[in-house]
């Protein structure tokens, strides 16, 4: 068993980790457990009843948070031409083509998404090995492949993420940061949930979530209540 440190013995103490908590406890919770000298992020970990190794079962998309992730996203937009001057005017960091990708075979790495148009994939393509490990391959299952610059560039900017589930059968995913508002934690964690739930395969049999657990940085997990968020963000 890992051992922790006396502050998170402490703040363990103010989670029972048989309980799961209504959504109002667990923002509440969340915050108090959010004791760092910084602005710790928040995380959701979700436990899903499907089996990734089938490829029918493979859960992954996109969501907007509607208070975005706390962070300042750092975009880079392989693009030339007309594009390359929309992905700048709408706010791209970097924009380029065999340029960005000879820099980026150098060693840059400064970005958090990358985006690409369509017809800038045969020369992105030579980035599979760099930025596939990294996550940071553009793909259009999660709509960075586009020719719709000045769309994707805003929403990743205010807050679009990006959701997986991994060989385990969980989601990892940030949802925000400690100093939001707890309604603005809920409303975030409904999203997600809710894109999750829609982002249900068909072959998924039985119990969709499992679990659904949320933490901030170096914090102890708090179980959801999953039906409550689905409800909320319904309403």
């Amino acid at each position: 068993m890992p051992k922790h440190g006396k502050r998170y013995t402490e703040l363990a103490k103010l989670v029972d980790r048989e309980t799961v908590y209504g959504p109002d406890r667990a923002a509440a919770l969340i915050k108090e457990t959010a004791t760092l000298k910084f602005d710790p992020s928040l995380e959701a970990h979700i436990r899903l009843g499907v089996d990734p190794r089938h490829a029918d079962q493979m859960v992954r998309g996109t969501v907007v948070l509607p208070h975005g992730t706390g962070k300042v996203v750092r975009v880079v937009v392989f693009a030339q031409g007309d594009k390359a001057q929309e992905a700048l005017r709408a706010g791209a960091d970097e924009v380029g083509g065999e340029d960005l990708v000879k820099k980026v075979e150098a060693g840059f790495l400064d970005f958090d998404i990358a985006l690409a148009t369509p017809d800038m994939m045969g020369m992105v393509g030579r980035l599979g090995r760099i930025l596939g490990r990294r996550g940071l391959m553009p793909n259009p299952k999660s709509g960075t492949i586009t020719f719709d610059l000045e769309r994707a560039i805003g929403e990743v900017k205010s807050g679009r993420v990006e959701f997986k589930v991994d060989k385990g059968g969980i989601i990892h995913v940030p949802f925000g940061r400690a100093s939001f508002s707890e309604e603005q934690i809920l409303d975030n964690l409904a999203a997600l949930v809710d894109a999750v739930n829609r982002a249900r395969p068909s072959a998924a049999k039985g119990q969709y979530f499992r679990t659904l657990t949320v933490a901030s940085t170096m914090g102890p997990g708090i179980r959801v209540e999953v039906p409550a968020l689905l409800a909320r963000a319904a309403a």
